[in-house]
């Protein structure tokens, strides 16, 4: 696999971290989890819960190793110590600060191994003015900017139903790994490097025209809900039975979609004619068309406009998306056979390599459960991890 061999630590709990961790445990790297003892990442217990299994947890950890392990010990700090010097990657989700008030600064952390790769996820990043705030993906998604731009024209501004910041900055953050261990291979000295992803500059990046349009006016953009700000006709229409969603993003889809409509006539008119006319008759566009995709049902309007060559679908929901012939081709859900709770699902792989594809090597641990393998890897006798077991260590 891409990252066998690759040894990662992973300090992190909640999404973003796990999430990054994931990406990598998928590809191959060997991910030890580092919990507290007896309680875990807080995660375990939430989401949805079967049989004592959070599902939630078990989709974001897979393919991981659980070692429990103190950190607030002394004794603790130094078997992390001891995993450290021979791992690849060290990932935290602390806030900026934290890791070093632990003992693990970024100059202890090259003595103890200059090749180590160190990726910190965190709310804001570690220089400027809130370096010390806490931040969670709500607050992310109000203070990036996303949310302002998110949402109807005439109502409140409003979050992403998925936690978007942690899975931005969880991409970004293995995105850097991935380039860190990269650069470390290149360079004549096998270095590692730190590496940081924050929750608002990963939603910050995502702007896309939002942000363009901003620093060619200054000003902010409106909020546009279902239409897109830049382009029409595109986005909802109503059909007889629901909503159609078409994306007509070029003047040929455009044609296509008005041809497939028998509206093609209305482009002869001034105000139709081009893109930046339609914007400023949106309305006025709006109704002609509208007035025509009500009267064929969802299904009758995605089979005439696919065959136009219409970009369009069907807004689905959850359990429509999970049984849909081609979400399942492309193997993006997943079963994995957890020890005591059955068969679990969970998503698929999102990037697909030819010869060297991501694989479910194993479910998400049991809180602890490689404990005693992780520490007999690192040369410690059986004794030795009785004593820290019974000291409460791990």
């Amino acid at each position: 696999m891409p990252l066998s061999g690759v040894r990662v630590v992973d300090l992190t709990r909640i999404i973003a971290g796990p999430f990054c961790t994931c990406l990598l445990a998928d590809l191959g790297a060997d991910v030890i989890k580092i919990e507290p003892p007896g309680r875990g990442d807080p995660v375990r217990a939430q989401g949805a819960i079967r049989d004592g299994l959070s599902w939630y947890f078990a989709q974001f950890n897979r393919n991981k190793r659980s070692l429990t392990l103190d950190l607030r010990n002394h004794v603790g700090r130094a078997v992390l110590e001891d995993l450290l010097r021979g791992a690849d990657v060290l990932v935290e989700n602390y806030r900026p600060g934290v890791l070093a008030e632990m003992g693990f600064a970024s100059a202890r952390l090259e003595q103890l191994n200059p090749r180590l790769v160190v990726t910190s996820i965190n709310g804001y990043g570690s220089r400027g003015p809130y370096v010390d705030r806490p931040a969670f993906d709500f607050i992310a998604q109000a203070m990036s900017g996303f949310m302002s731009v998110t949402g109807t024209r005439d109502g409140e501004p409003l979050r992403a139903g998925p936690p978007m910041s942690d899975l931005v900055a969880g991409l970004y953050g293995a995105f850097g790994t991935l380039a860190a261990l990269l650069a470390r291979e290149r360079a004549g000295d096998g270095r590692g490097q730190p590496v940081e992803a924050t929750l608002t500059g990963g939603l910050i990046s995502m702007l896309a025209y939002f942000s363009a349009a901003h620093f060619a006016s200054g000003g902010q953009p409106e909020r546009t809900g279902n239409d897109h700000p830049v382009v029409f006709p595109y986005g909802l229409f109503p059909a007889a039975d629901g909503e159609v969603a078409v994306a007509p993003s070029t003047e040929v889809h455009v044609r296509r979609f008005l041809g497939a409509l028998g509206l093609l006539d209305l482009l002869d008119d001034p105000e139709f004619a081009t893109n930046e006319a339609r914007m400023r008759n949106r309305e006025r566009l709006r109704a002609p068309i509208e007035a025509e995709t009500r009267k064929a049902p969802v299904a009758a309007w995605i089979d005439r406009l696919n065959r136009a060559g219409v970009p369009c679908g069907r807004v689905m929901t959850l359990p429509e998306v999970f049984c849909d012939p081609q979400v399942l081709a492309q193997d993006m859900v997943l079963e994995a056979d957890h020890p005591g709770h059955g068969m679990v699902r969970m998503t698929g792989f999102p990037v697909r390599l030819e010869r060297t594809p991501a694989r479910l090597r194993r479910p998400a641990p049991a809180l602890g459960e490689h404990t005693e393998g992780v520490l007999a890897e690192l040369g410690y006798p059986a004794a030795r991890i009785r004593e820290l077991r019974d000291a409460g260590v791990v």
